[in-house]
């Protein structure tokens, strides 16, 4: 169960004033200055979130900036150490929202996770100018820390003001397929002719990169459709965060089962290479090369993918195919189903399971259990249903 979330208001009429300061007229400079005393007061009496943070020193810098062109500006920063400031406001919004999502083995490229946050991409690129080249020019700092402000409206203070009328934040995940069929085109080379590992084993590091890659992003994706765009976690107690953040890595591997149990992946396309072992109904050798490299690969780095890959691919043995309306449904493809229903047997007879899963997972992956669900699933359709194989 999830803690409540800590915030600085008493009630939501202070974060809409404070939005109101903010926003409602850019040049009046006695609301910027309420509106940064606001954010000031808050802060010390509790952590802002990285979004009030960031709105406080994008504040602070365009309230300074704009004083200079007040008389008396003899307290007004000079032009360089306020082309400092901006560029750290604008490097510090960036690098917050990146890096929570920054996770997995290998490194995700920061505009990659902006594009997702839907942060512009040219303010990716102002933030990697002030960190690493000469610092932009003034009225490109201020144009960024403007483009953020709104950025911040958008994302953070309407979300927060009027939460039931937002639109599901959930961006389109682009499929594993790709990766999944390189993966494939490789390892089939390599697995026929051992001579050429050495020279595409490049190549295939690249395309185990790529997956994890995916797999990040995917995480990325169970976050934005969340609704939480990396302000929330850090409010919550270290075993909230572990548990939500397990929640999606595991949302993320079932994605890639879904991309695994594809036809043309771990089933063959061609009808004629999903031949069994009559004694062990395992799946033919040359399939279990292929694939098991990469199934303990991701087990390596996440550890109880294959439970979870056990209990894909035992759903998808028991789902029915339908259709709506008065439509015929379509018809099964039993060598489909008994190639999934003869991976699932060779992973429990051959792989090491946790022990103690809970729910779903412990009902999915005890062998004694599983090979009748299996058995009733590869019947004719409507002999049995879900809840009956289950007892």
């Amino acid at each position: 169960m999830q803690l409540p979330r800590r915030v600085p208001w008493a009630s939501l009429s202070e974060l809409e004033q404070l939005c109101t300061w903010i926003y409602s007229d850019e040049t009046d400079l006695r609301s910027k200055q309420l509106a940064v005393n606001k954010l000031s007061a808050w802060k010390s009496t509790t952590q802002l979130s990285h979004a009030l943070e960031s709105t406080l020193g994008l504040l602070t810098v365009t309230l300074q900036d704009d004083l200079a062109s007040q008389p008396p500006s003899s307290a007004a920063l000079s032009g360089y150490n306020l082309r400092q400031c901006y560029s750290t406001a604008t490097i510090r919004l960036v690098n917050g929202l990146v890096d929570p999502l920054q996770s997995g083995v290998y490194a995700r490229s920061i505009a990659s996770i902006a594009a997702q946050l839907g942060l512009p991409g040219w303010l990716v690129e102002v933030r990697h100018a002030a960190t690493h080249e000469e610092l932009p020019p003034l009225e490109v700092l201020r144009e960024a820390a403007h483009e953020s402000l709104k950025w911040l409206f958008h994302n953070y203070f309407m979300p927060e003001l009027h939460p039931s009328s937002q639109p599901n934040r959930r961006q389109p995940l682009r499929s594993a397929a790709p990766l999944l069929k390189e993966y494939s085109v490789l390892m089939k080379i390599v697995t026929r002719d051992t001579s050429l590992r050495q020279k595409h084993q490049p190549e295939i590091h690249g395309v185990l990169r790529d997956i994890e890659r995916w797999i990040a992003e995917a995480k990325t994706a169970v976050d934005i459709s969340s609704g939480n765009l990396g302000w929330e976690g850090i409010e919550l107690d270290d075993s909230t965060v572990s548990s939500t953040w397990v929640t999606k890595e595991r949302l993320a591997l079932e994605a890639l089962c879904d991309n695994l149990m594809e036809k043309g992946a771990l089933v063959p396309l061609a009808r004629k290479k999903r031949t069994l072992d009559a004694k062990s109904f395992h799946p033919q050798r040359e399939t279990i090369s292929l694939w098991m490299p990469l199934i303990h690969h991701i087990e390596s780095l996440h550890a109880g993918f294959i439970t979870v890959l056990i209990a894909q691919l035992t759903l998808q043995l028991l789902n029915e195919p339908s259709a709506p309306g008065p439509v015929t449904p379509p018809a099964r493809d039993g060598s489909y189903e008994s190639f999934i229903g003869a991976w699932v047997v060779y992973l429990l007879d051959t792989q090491t399971l946790p022990v103690g899963d809970e729910g779903a997972d412990q009902e999915l992956t005890s062998r004694t259990k599983i090979i009748p669900i299996i058995m009733g699933g590869l019947g004719p359709p409507g002999v049995s249903t879900f809840s009956e194989r289950k007892t």
